[in-house]
Order: C-alpha cells, then sequence, then structure tokens
C-alpha cells in the first residue's frame, strides 16, 4: 500500500535573497574598481559576483518550478528539479567565475600592467568583504536552524538535503577568501610596482573557484542521483516500525529523498499473522500516520505486509 502527504517545507531562500542583493551590489562596486583601477584581480572578482548573482537567481527558479505539483508525466512531482538547478549553479561558478579568473590571470602574467588608483581598490574590496561578511552571516544563521548541535560545518555540507544552503555558504566562503587574495595582491602589487602579483591574484582566485565548484559538483550530483535520508531520520523511521503494536518486525526500510523536504519512505514490515484483510489495512493507515508524526517530510510510504501464517498441521 501507498500514500502520499506534502511535507513541511524548511525555508533558505532568505539566505538566497540575502546572497543575491549583495552579490549585485558588490559586482557593481568592484566593476567600478576595475575601470578605474585596471587590475585583473577586480575584473576576475568582478566577474564573480556577476556569476555569483546569476547563481542565486538560479536557485530562486530552482525553488519555484520544484514547487509545482505532480501530474501524469511527473508523478512523485517536481522536487529534483532544485537539486539539478543547483548542479547547474556549480558548473556557472566553474566556468564563468574560476575558468575566467585562471584565464585572466594567466594573461596578467604573460602581459603586466600597473595597477593605478589603488585607494579605489582598497576601498571597494573593504565595502565588498563588509556585504559578502553579512551574506554569509545570514546564510550561517539559516543552517543554523537545521544544523543538527554539535556537527561540524564540513560535516553538514556534505550531509545537508537542502542544496541551496551548502552553494550560498560556499560560495559566500570563496568570495571572502578571494576578496582577501584580491586585496593581498593589489597591494603587492602596488607597494613592489610587480603587477604579476595581480596576476597571480587573480590565478589563485581561479583556483578557489574551481576547487569550489567541484565540491559542489560533487554534492549536489549525489542528490541529483538520489540520496537516502540522514541515519539519524531513518533510524527515528525504524524505531516507530518496529514499536508499532501489531508489527512484528521491520524486514527492510529504504529512503530517498526526493527534494529537501520530501522523502520517500519504502518498507516491508511483518505483521501480525492473525489480522483479517481490514484489519491489515487499519494498521497500515496507523503505521503510515506514525511515521508521519516523527518525519513530516515524508510525502511518499510505501508498505509492503508480510502476513506469513503457518501451515496447518495435518491431523489424517
Amino acid at each position: 500500500m501507498e500514500s502520499t502527504h506534502r511535507g513541511a517545507p524548511s525555508d533558505s531562500k532568505r539566505a538566497i535573497v540575502a546572497a543575491f542583493f549583495a552579490n549585485i551590489g558588490i559586482a557593481v562596486l568592484k566593476f567600478v574598481a576595475f575601470l578605474f583601477t585596471g587590475s585583473s584581480s577586480m575584473l576576475s572578482e568582478s566577474i564573480h559576483s556577476l556569476a555569483d548573482t546569476g547563481n542565486q537567481g538560479l536557485l530562486l527558479l530552482g525553488r519555484r518550478r520544484s514547487d509545482r505539483p505532480a501530474d501524469e508525466r511527473h508523478p512523485f512531482g517536481y522536487g529534483p528539479v532544485r537539486y539539478f538547478y543547483a548542479f547547474i549553479v556549480a558548473f556557472v561558478l566553474f566556468t564563468l567565475g574560476g575558468i575566467f579568473s585562471i584565464f585572466e590571470g594567466i594573461d596578467k602574467l604573460r602581459h603586466p600592467h600597473s595597477v593605478e588608483a589603488v585607494g579605489w581598490a582598497i576601498a571597494v574590496l573593504l565595502g565588498a568583504i563588509v556585504l559578502e561578511a553579512y551574506s554569509l552571516r545570514t546564510a550561517k544563521e539559516e543552517a543554523n536552524e537545521v544544523r543538527p548541535k554539535n556537527e561540524s560545518w564540513w560535516r553538514f555540507i556534505r550531509r545537508t538535503k537542502s542544496p541551496d544552503l551548502p552553494v550560498v555558504l560556499l560560495e559566500d566562503t570563496a568570495a571572502l577568501l578571494g576578496l582577501g587574495i584580491a586585496f593581498v595582491g593589489v597591494m603587492l602589487a602596488y607597494v613592489t610596482d610587480n603587477a604579476r602579483w595581480d596576476g597571480l591574484g587573480s590565478l589563485a582566485i581561479g583556483v578557489v573557484l574551481v576547487l569550489v565548484a567541484i565540491l559542489l559538483v560533487i554534492e549536489m550530483g549525489s542528490l541529483l542521483v538520489g540520496e537516502s535520508a540522514r541515519p539519524e531520520d531513518v533510524a527515528r523511521i525504524a524505531a516507530v516500525v518496529e514499536s508499532f503494536p501489531l508489527v512484528r518486525r521491520c524486514i527492510h526500510l529504504r529512503t530517498e529523498h526526493l527534494g529537501p523536504d520530501e522523502i520517500v519512505v519504502a518498507l516491508k514490515a511483518e505483521f501480525d499473522h492473525d489480522l483479517s484483510i481490514e484489519q491489515l489495512a487499519d494498521a497500515i493507515d496507523g503505521l503510515e500516520a506514525a511515521i508521519r508524526a516523527v518525519e513530516p517530510r515524508a510525502t511518499w510510504i510505501f508498505v509492503e505486509p508480510d502476513i506469513y501464517r503457518e501451515p496447518a498441521e495435518n491431523t489424517d
């Protein structure tokens, strides 16, 4: 038997919106600084922020498209759409952000030219750091609402089923690292009068973005293929099945996330052998309700009953 139920969604939209508007402001500031300074690090950073702005737009679009109701062609709904758009975000970060910065850095190393109006660069970088820090703080606040206590940030990023929070957290962290690298590169180029430091800064920014993009591709690809619920969620569901009055044992239990707030639960359980068909149907309905009481995100539940009866003894 199966049943469906819409789970209570978690919300990471605030973090995406904060990052979106912060990156718009940062991209404008950096591009203005590039026009005044001619710094390749500033150009790399402005393209990076522009890519990040587009990425937040893709995440918001993915959230909207995943909210469409299930239909005949997609009977389980559109939950995985969010994972697909997050995967595209990782690819955009790799190509438009990382590869461009590496190319710009190599070009600057081959054809160096002096950095001008360093004051503009410093002022813009400091302003961008403030905006980026605000965006990262917002993302951390949203993540802390769903991150288990004592779980490290690295483990949270690897285990969370929300595509939005890892993307925003890693993008903002990479952005702050990039800003620091750009600041050092511009200052060294100015102090030493060697523009190749600026090119090295752009190259380093590209390497950081490529590494972050590769990590996101791996994580989003895994979610897109399909991951089980977190171990503690599976254990909670299994405990409900094992303790249900009319269930003798849970034979097997499988879970998979269709989206951050949608879990498919498929299980086979041995029920009491003396149940009638009507009583078995009621028992399955009760088991499904008990599962959803502890895990509201269980939108689809499939229960295969095992009511094997010992053959009657032959008295002849």
